[in-house]
């Protein structure tokens, strides 16, 4: 199975060899035309205005939005989250969203980078607690009809799936816990 992992700015080296430890065949997407024969695309944590700017310069929403169509799975991570959500609160002028997933995303949430936290969550897909790491972190707002809610903290949602596409708030790739990277690839990309 072959995942890219967009490498443009933010934590996609962790997402690589978290990916790679699993079995699967990770690759830095740095040109659209790289997402051709990916069976899904993390978009990772990182800086939310700096990622949307780039993806604009290099010509990759339009590429992004046509292999989704075509079945490609997409996973946001933290600024990922925000970048395939449907609508960004609190976005920067010129930042706009994928429109993959049909959620409500708030850029900073918990505050700014000095409200960074760790907490456990109940992720429903596992059977333990997963230790989100939370920098920057946006959380969802709001949810349509047909997206299923994965986990919540303190009474809001920090991941959520629709079909082939899924946001978490948090930095799985930081945490060296595999778990929510394998629901990923056998739940979401395979699944």
């Amino acid at each position: 199975m072959k995942v890219g992992v967009l490498a443009l700015q933010g934590a996609f080296r962790e997402h690589i060899m978290s990916l790679e430890a699993l079995g699967a065949t990770a690759v830095a997407v740095r040109l659209p035309e790289q997402l051709d024969d990916c069976a899904g695309l993390v978009i990772p944590g990182g800086e939310s205005t700096a990622i949307s700017k780039l993806m604009t310069s290099y010509g990759f929403y339009e590429p992004i939005r046509r292999r989704h169509d075509e079945g490609m799975a997409i996973w946001g991570t933290c600024a990922g989250a925000i970048l395939i959500a449907k609508e960004i609160v609190d976005a920067v002028p010129d930042q706009r969203p994928l429109a993959l997933m049909d959620v409500v995303v708030r850029r900073n949430a918990y505050g700014r980078q000095v409200d960074s936290f760790e907490a456990d969550i109940e992720f429903d897909a596992l059977r333990d607690p997963f230790r989100g790491v939370f920098i920057r972190a946006p959380w969802i707002e709001s949810v349509g009809a047909e997206v299923e809610i994965l986990a919540s903290h303190e009474g809001h949602v920090v991941a959520a799936r629709q079909g082939d596409s899924m946001a978490t708030a948090f930095h799985p790739e930081l945490t060296g816990d595999p778990r929510v990277h394998r629901y990923f690839l056998e739940g979401v990309v395979a699944g």
